[in-house]
C-alpha cells in the first residue's frame, strides 16, 4: 500500500505541475463551469416557473440533485476523462505493453496517472448548490455527513462504469466518443428519477444505475433513505468495482501490441 501511495503522489505531482503550465486554461474552465451551471439552473427553473414540480421534489430539493450532478461532473473531469483518453491512445498506438509490464497494477496505473485541475470549479459549484438548497430547507448537519457516504459509493460506481467502457478499447480501438457515452449516462442524473417515465426509471436504476449517482445521495441528504438503501449502494459499488477489475483482466487477454 505504501508503494502505491508513493507512486500516486509522484503521478499527481507531475500531472499538476504540467497542468499549471497553462494557468489561463483554469480561468477558461471556470467560466465554462459558470456557463454550464447557469444553463443547468435555467433548464431546471423552466420546470418550476409555472408551479409545476417533480412529484415529491421541491425546487430546493431538485437543486441538491443538480449540485450532486455538478459534483460528479467535476470528479469526472479531474480523474476519469483524462485517463480514459490516455487508455484509448495507448491501445491505438500499441504502447499499452509498457503499462502491462510494470510491477504495479495496470488498472491502478491507467486510472490514476493523470489528474486535471479543470474540474475543481465544478466541485466548488456543486458544493455551493448543495449548501444553498440545504440551507433553504434546513438540512441537519448529520444528514450532510450521512449524504457523503452514498456520494462516495456513487463515485466508485461511476469509476467502475467508466473503466469498463475504457476496457472495450481493447476490441474497438477508435472509441473516442466513449467519453460522450459516459457524459450522456451522467446527464440522466441531472434531475430526480421521478422526472422520467417508469420505463426510464427502471433502466436508470437496474440497468445503468444512474439513480445511485445523484438521486439516492440527494434523498439521503433529505433524510428519506433508509439503511438498506445505503447498504444496496455499498454492495453495488463493491460489485461493479470487482467486475471492472475482472473485465479488464479478461480484455487484456485480447490485447495485441503494434509490433505483434
Amino acid at each position: 500500500m505504501r508503494r502505491y501511495l508513493k507512486v500516486l503522489s509522484l503521478f499527481w505531482k507531475t500531472a499538476i505541475a504540467a497542468e499549471l503550465e497553462y494557468r489561463f486554461n483554469f480561468l477558461m474552465a471556470t467560466l465554462s463551469s459558470i456557463g454550464n451551471l447557469i444553463g443547468s439552473c435555467f433548464s431546471l427553473f423552466l420546470f418550476y416557473r409555472t408551479g409545476y414540480s417533480f412529484a415529491g421534489w421541491r425546487w430546493e430539493e431538485s437543486l441538491i440533485v443538480l449540485g450532486i450532478f455538478t459534483l460528479l461532473q467535476g470528479f469526472s473531469t479531474i480523474f476519469l476523462v483524462p485517463n480514459l483518453n490516455r487508455i484509448v491512445r495507448q491501445v491505438q498506438e500499441g504502447t499499452l505493453d509498457f503499462i502491462l509490464l510494470k510491477p504495479i497494477s495496470s488498472q491502478f496505473w491507467l486510472s490514476s496517472r493523470i489528474v486535471s485541475l479543470w474540474g475543481i470549479p465544478d466541485l466548488i459549484f456543486g458544493c455551493i448548490l448543495i449548501g444553498y438548497g440545504g440551507s433553504k430547507i434546513g438540512i441537519a448537519p448529520s444528514n450532510y455527513l450521512l449524504g457523503i457516504i452514498p456520494i462516495i459509493f456513487g463515485t466508485i460506481v461511476l469509476y467502475s462504469l467508466w473503466f469498463m467502457l475504457g476496457s472495450t478499447s481493447i476490441w474497438f480501438v477508435k472509441i473516442y466518443n466513449v467519453t460522450e457515452v459516459l457524459r450522456g449516462l451522467l446527464e440522466a442524473g441531472r434531475f430526480p428519477m421521478v422526472a422520467y417515465p417508469v420505463a426510464y426509471r427502471v433502466f436508470f436504476t437496474f440497468i445503468v444505475p444512474v439513480a445511485f449517482l445523484t438521486t439516492v445521495p440527494a434523498e439521503t441528504f433529505l433524510g428519506r433513505v433508509n439503511f438498506p438503501s445505503i447498504l444496496a449502494s455499498l454492495f453495488l459499488a463493491i460489485a461493479l468495482f470487482f467486475t471492472s477489475n475482472k473485465f479488464w483482466r479478461f480484455a487484456t487477454r485480447f490485447y495485441t501490441s503494434a509490433s505483434s
